[in-house]
């Protein structure tokens, strides 16, 4: 650790009392042996400050991190786009390695159809926040992508912001950068699987046994009322569907598993619309910070934040379900509402006070409206925001107004953040 230039050096061991080895938490050691010479001060401290500061780890083993973990989760990825592609949404297809020839290429090559597009445009979004960190002069790291061993194979991407941010402009800069950059990917994406679907026959090869029905299989393989697996289309989608798309060549909506360019630019639209959620320091809460200001903001961010977990419990529990479910589902689930709002209201007791109101009133809701449901997977999500990110911007030194171009640009965000999302990306 270098001293500045205006720090005096400590002084010498020999100027010391004896038993005190340099610093307080070596005060009881025994006293070293006097050097046979005096040695320099810059020695001295070098010798000192190495037991304290780790060193930074070589730019080729930095490299060997960053490329491994991609390689690993493009591997996952692959994994995952066979089993979805195959109409599952489970653990991955490592019943692919014990296949041979032709058919170990058809299932890798359908997997990649989807883990290339999708990783790309996580790539992408990422370094659209690394390239900007660095234009503002912010020391940051490179994507660390995370590996996952079921689902989409992946938890998605991060960056490293390796120093404080100053300005809410940078705060608004480096945010924004991301998902715009994955959302012209994204739609890039969508727009090529649409104008590139293939002929029926290519389903009639998943499906053997829908081709003595032509083109008007979903009439007879899908009765009235028949559920399944199935991407949830966000309002962006829809468009480009009808806008692009050959009408004879689109398959049911059961059927889109099966077409991993299409699984991949839609899964990427619900990923960016994740990444705006215009919450703590999300890309969205960065984007939200910058057009409100942090007063404005964090009030905003409150009742967001307690719509978000509301919707996510609804229909969990009410007033007709069993004593079971209430005394242990309920009690887990009372615990989990008091660990989220501890930290949102300036006292511990007023956090418990509103988590109790807002499981009231879940109760309540779901008891006058049985039909009425959220989606239990935000609630994960909601435990990180509340314990982990927190829900509030913290301040920037330079709270100056952004400018009215990127004022333009934020809102813009805000409405490509309603185009892209869904409250869940499978239905």
């Amino acid at each position: 650790m270098p001293f500045p230039e205006n720090t005096p050096l400590p002084a010498p061991d020999d100027a010391l009392p004896p038993g005190f080895a340099g610093f307080l938490a070596d005060a009881t050691a025994p006293p070293s042996p006097a050097p046979p010479s005096p040695a320099p001060p810059g020695r001295w401290a070098r010798a000192r400050f190495r037991r304290f500061e780790r060193p930074a780890p070589s730019a080729g083993r930095t490299a060997a991190v960053h490329i491994g973990l991609f390689l690993i989760t493009l591997a996952t990825t692959t994994l995952a786009g066979v089993q979805l592609t195959r109409g599952d949404l489970g653990l991955l297809a490592l019943d692919v390695f014990g296949l041979r020839g032709p058919a170990l290429e058809a299932e890798l090559a359908r997997g990649l159809a989807f883990a290339l597009p999708f990783l790309g445009v996580l790539t992408v979004h990422e370094f659209g926040h690394y390239f900007t960190a660095r234009r503002n002069r912010v020391r940051t790291s490179l994507p660390y992508f995370i590996p996952f061993p079921m689902g989409l194979g992946t938890f998605g991407a991060v960056i490293r912001i390796r120093q404080r941010i100053f300005s809410r402009r940078e705060f608004f800069d480096i945010g924004l950068a991301g998902p715009l950059a994955g959302f012209a990917v994204a739609v890039a994406v969508l727009a090529y699987g649409f104008t590139h679907l293939p002929p029926l026959a290519y389903l009639f090869r998943v499906h053997p046994e829908y081709a003595r029905y032509g083109a008007d299989y979903a009439r007879y393989v899908y009765p009235p009322g028949a559920e399944g697996l199935t991407i949830a289309k966000p309002l962006l989608y829809r468009l480009l569907e009808a806008t692009l798309a050959d009408p004879a060549r689109l398959p049911h909506p059961n059927e889109l598993l099966h077409y991993p360019v299409l699984l991949a630019g839609a899964l990427s639209l619900f990923f960016t619309a994740l990444n705006l959620l215009p919450l703590g320091q999300l890309d969205g809460g960065h984007i939200l910070y910058g057009l409100l200001g942090r007063g404005r903001f964090n009030r905003l961010a409150f009742w967001l934040f307690i719509g978000f977990v509301f919707y996510a419990g609804l229909g969990l529990f009410s007033l007709r379900s069993g004593w079971q479910t209430g005394l242990y589902g309920g009690a887990a689930y009372a615990l989990y509402l008091g660990l989220i709002f501890w930290r949102v209201l300036p006292r511990p007791r007023q956090g418990l006070l509103l988590a109790a109101g807002i499981g009231m009133a879940q109760v309540a809701v779901a008891t006058l409206w049985p039909g009425a449901s959220g989606n239990p997977g935000w609630l994960v999500f909601g435990l990180l925001l509340g314990r982990l990110t927190g829900i509030y911007h913290p301040p920037a030194p330079d709270e100056r107004p952004l400018s009215p171009g990127r004022r333009a640009l934020g809102w813009a965000m805000v409405a490509i953040f309603v185009l892209c999302f869904t409250p869940s990306p499978f239905r």
